[in-house]
């Protein structure tokens, strides 16, 4: 279906007669679109794109009450950003952007790891599950080299698509935008998106404006979201009563609207994102109040605490953080594109050097430990504290890139992790300085009440305060109330136990440390459970 043999391809001029670099852009003209799936075909057809996924597809919102209802559709497919935080986000540059303005990708340089997906605020990118690589709508790339239209632009039967240089101004896109008004979606994101809607309808082009039916049930398809843990469904864990009520939207629109068809959508992110938080935060907190100790004088530089604990407990919880991260890639055996091949904007990447830093700095300290200890190891704490904090709070970071979660962009999340690291440190190392270092434990089971604390502080103010943004309001309510509220709860009542370390000691330490990890999951899984599309 990629070319209809009685309408044959306009072809679309590869350089402007004013001479400037095109610039394609897009407009989805929903006041033509019928609903009739023939871009969603061609795709597949054009791009042999598998079963269960797709790069376009049109959703279906019905408006109104019965008799007074009508039908409105969105295409949906890559917005194809100016400013595309997909490219940003990824750390070998298999997102990229050309001089043209389209945002294409190199699978053969993609790693699996899921951060474009995570970046995209239109929920545009999935893993192709035939060969494990990030993909999207890239404008028929190929085509528009050969100065051919993109395969859904040949197929619609109304012409709803239009493709063409916006530097043209004889252009019909250009004349579409500048004579007539179009929208583009989520545009606080200040992506720039260069995908135009011209009569779209919010209710469909707000991922929250229309309801879920209660029971998944679509005008041509029935899903069902909890057969799979990381599928959300266009999120809300299809759930519509978790986000308001079964009667009303959750705003935006002034008629009632009700989703009719959809795709399922997948989180990019799963239970072992949450794990790796955890292990990295043991890893920089057991070194961190070491540090602190011996600062302080509880600790002296010849302990065996410091000599031997600090640095194999670290290294040990490093080691098991990296493995988790190569182990999360869709191609695992490519990780090491990450220092081959960079892209420098992408806090994986960064963090990536972070971690390594911190490596060498435990296996320094290490090396010193086997040749007798002495002054050297006190003075790698120079580089080391460092090192630790870094790594402790880059996932703030890494989170922040991740553009399309609301929750995440939180100015608080960096102190938060040091916090959440000062935590797991010290409720590490307690059972090992009740054993090596009596004298200490007193010490560490004060910082692990205080910095309990001081989290449970933090979590009370991201369930009290309000939030910006709808999105991450729904989130917040997801994180209370929704399907992942039991783990989020649960991490609440144990990290507590973390306050009665002074008068528990070390039974209150794998309690805390469950705890800790009982927020990690339910914060990455809540973060990530709020439709985009």
């Amino acid at each position: 279906m990629t070319a209809d043999p009685d309408r044959p391809a306009r072809q679309l001029p590869l350089v402007p007669a004013d001479g400037q670099r095109p610039r394609f852009v897009k407009v989805l003209d929903q006041s033509r679109c019928i609903g009739c799936h023939a871009c969603t075909t061609a795709c597949k057809s054009e791009h042999e794109v598998p079963l269960g996924v797709t790069r376009t597809y049109v959703k279906a919102v019905d408006v109104g009450e019965f008799p007074q209802v009508r039908r409105n559709f969105q295409v949906t497919r890559c917005n194809q950003c100016e400013d595309a935080p997909c490219v940003t986000a990824c750390p070998t540059s298999a997102m990229f952007g050309r001089d043209d303005g389209i945002v294409d990708f190199d699978k053969q340089a993609c790693i699996g790891c899921k951060a474009c997906i995570a970046a995209c605020p239109y929920d545009a990118i999935f893993i192709n599950p035939d060969d494990h690589s990030a993909e999207k709508c890239n404008f028929c790339a190929h085509r528009i080299d050969m100065g051919l239209e993109p395969a859904c632009v040949v197929v619609c039967p109304v012409e709803a698509i239009l493709v063409g240089d916006i530097n043209d101004p004889t252009s019909r896109v250009a004349n579409e935008i500048g004579r007539h008004p179009t929208a583009v979606r989520r545009p606080e994101k200040a992506t720039r998106p260069k995908v135009h809607y011209k009569g779209a309808s919010q209710s469909t082009l707000d991922p929250l404006a229309a309801r879920r039916p209660d029971v998944d049930i679509f005008a041509w398809a029935q899903q069902h979201p909890h057969s799979d843990p990381h599928h959300i469904n266009s999120g809300v864990a299809a759930d519509p009563v978790e986000l308001r009520d079964r009667e009303g939207t959750y705003a935006n629109t002034s008629a009632a609207a009700l989703l009719s068809y959809d795709i399922g959508h997948d989180v990019p992110w799963d239970w072992r994102v949450g794990l790796y938080t955890w292990t990295k935060s043991i890893a920089a907190g057991v070194y961190l109040v070491a540090a602190a100790l011996l600062l302080l004088g509880r600790l002296d530089g010849t302990d065996s605490l410091w000599q031997w604990v600090v640095p194999v407990v670290a290294a040990g919880f490093l080691a098991l953080t990296g493995a988790i991260l190569i182990w999360d890639l869709e191609h695992p055996s490519r990780f090491y594109y990450i220092f081959t091949r960079p892209q420098w904007r992408s806090w994986l990447v960064r963090g990536g050097v972070i971690i390594a830093a911190f490596g060498v700095v435990l296996a320094l300290h290490l090396l010193s430990s086997l040749r007798g200890g002495g002054v050297a190891q006190t003075r790698l704490t120079v580089v080391g504290v460092p090192a630790a904090i870094m790594t402790a709070v880059y996932t703030a970071f890494l989170f922040a890139q991740a553009s399309a979660r609301d929750l995440w962009q939180n100015p608080l999340l960096p102190p938060h992790f040091a916090v959440q690291a000062i935590l797991a440190g010290a409720a590490a190392l307690l059972p090992f300085a009740a054993w090596r270092q009596p004298g200490a434990s007193s010490a560490v089971a004060v910082i692990l009440a205080v910095s309990a604390g001081a989290h449970l502080l933090m979590v009370l103010g991201e369930l009290t305060l309000g939030h910006p943004t709808a999105h991450a309001q729904a989130a917040a309510h997801h994180l209370r109330t929704g399907r992942h509220g039991r783990w989020f709860w649960a991490g609440v009542v144990l990290t507590a136990a973390g306050l009665t370390a002074p008068w528990l000691g070390v039974a209150a330490a794998p309690l805390a440390l469950a705890g800790l990890f009982a927020h990690e999951h339910a914060y990455v899984q809540a973060g990530q459970a709020v439709p985009l599309a």
